[in-house]
């Protein structure tokens, strides 16, 4: 009885701790949830910014950048055919307005091409207060949703303020909030009450043993009665004729209406820059230190143009490494940014070819799970190398893809 008692107080324990214990909200919106081969190796996110990020109910927000459709696209990926670009929130806490794709507004999804740059723009307006982390992403058929970078937004004011109201092809204004509401409910209990009403009918009656006997004596014509036939009949006419009937009055007093879209859109990439293809950089090879948390890259770097260039960037999934000897760089990214080295920092003069050994390494391969990476069937790190002019500024950006040989 003592030992009963016992373990009866340690299980009372144990349901005190959990609810009452600390409850912390969960801030991530599957960042990390697919493989980081497809992160790093599908769609890569570059010069994504907010145009504020504290703002109040009904005010309008806006998210642009670019990204990049990398050449090297996983094999076990099906091309990127039909994508959707949105926004992840935690809930309805704001709507989308607007957004638009090489500056042509779209609504449909799109098919995109390796290799191709894109830039986008995303039209929100505040609906909910309070303090969220939002996330661009792009949702790609059969493989999931691709991340880019998050921000936290504040949202100020009174939920109650906020208005959503659309003008009708009639030209009558409606409340997107409350429009329909009454009959979507009307119509949900409708449905609920025939089939329940239905499920009741039979449930009503003996179950299971008592049928299976009867089904075992050879009675099968008796567990079903004559009322039982004519009930279905009824409600197998009854259904159609109310769906039709309810559809051709819905036609008629809704004469205008746009069904919704099931198109595929065609956009093509931006064209190219006119200092594309004067700096190329090629991946030889890539080797990841575990025990150091490093990627080392062997990077050849090609400079056809008229001005000398330094290394100033290198991005993937989302974390960035950043030379710290390029002023320029350095003094636009964030304190928290990752160190990327260079055994050779000298700028690459015009017409020179050099192999550069690229060291990227922080936590962050472990913290964003891109360290799993060794132990995928498609063991391939990609991202963004980001080099830029000694004189005048200019930025150029290659897509750089190698297979990951593991130090352990």
């Amino acid at each position: 009885m003592k030992i009963k008692i016992t373990q009866w107080v340690y299980t009372l324990g144990l349901i005190i701790l959990g609810f009452g214990g600390p409850v912390q909200t969960a801030l991530a919106h599957g960042e990390k949830a697919l493989e980081p081969f497809i992160r790093m190796r599908t769609i890569q996110w570059y010069d994504v910014a907010w145009s504020k990020q504290q703002f109040k109910v009904n005010e309008e927000v806006a998210v642009s950048g670019r990204f990049h459709v990398a050449e090297d696209w996983p094999v076990s990926v099906p091309k990127p055919e039909a994508a959707f670009l949105n926004v992840s929130t935690p809930g309805p806490v704001l709507i989308r307005t607007e957004r638009w794709l090489n500056g042509k507004p779209w609504v449909n999804s799109v098919a995109l091409q390796p290799g191709g740059d894109y830039e986008f723009k995303i039209v929100l307006k505040g609906r909910l207060p309070g303090r969220y982390h939002i996330h661009p992403f792009f949702n790609l058929k059969d493989a999931g949703q691709v991340m880019g970078p998050g921000a936290w937004l504040d949202i100020s004011g009174n939920a109650g303020d906020f208005s959503n109201g659309v003008k009708t092809l009639n030209g009558e204004i409606v409340d997107m909030e409350s429009v329909g509401l009454l009959n979507g409910i009307g119509w949900h209990l409708f449905w609920g009450a025939l089939a329940t009403g239905w499920l009741l009918w039979w449930v009503r009656r003996p179950l299971f043993i008592s049928r299976y006997r009867m089904l075992q004596a050879g009675m099968e014509e008796v567990l079903i009665t004559p009322t039982d036939r004519l009930i279905a009949k009824a409600v197998l006419v009854a259904v159609p004729v109310i769906v039709l009937a309810v559809n051709a009055v819905a036609v008629n007093r809704y004469p205008n209406a746009i069904p919704l879209q099931a198109s595929l859109d065609r956009i093509l990439p931006l064209p190219a820059l006119v200092n594309a293809g004067q700096v190329d950089a090629e991946a030889i090879k890539a080797e990841y230190s575990v025990a150091k948390r490093a990627m080392v890259f062997t990077v050849r770097i090609d400079n056809r143009s008229d001005k000398p260039v330094r290394i100033g960037e290198f991005n993937t999934a989302n974390v960035g490494f950043i030379n710290p000897e390029l002023p320029a760089v350095s003094s636009q990214a964030p304190a928290t940014a990752a160190v990327l080295k260079l055994d050779d920092d000298t700028p690459v003069r015009p017409g020179e070819t050099r192999t550069v050994t690229v060291t990227a390494q922080d936590a962050s391969w472990e913290a964003e799970k891109l360290d799993g990476l060794i132990n995928d069937a498609d063991s391939r790190v990609g991202g963004l190398l980001f080099l830029y002019a000694s004189e005048g500024g200019e930025r150029y950006i290659s897509s750089v893809s190698a297979a990951v040989i593991p130090k352990f």
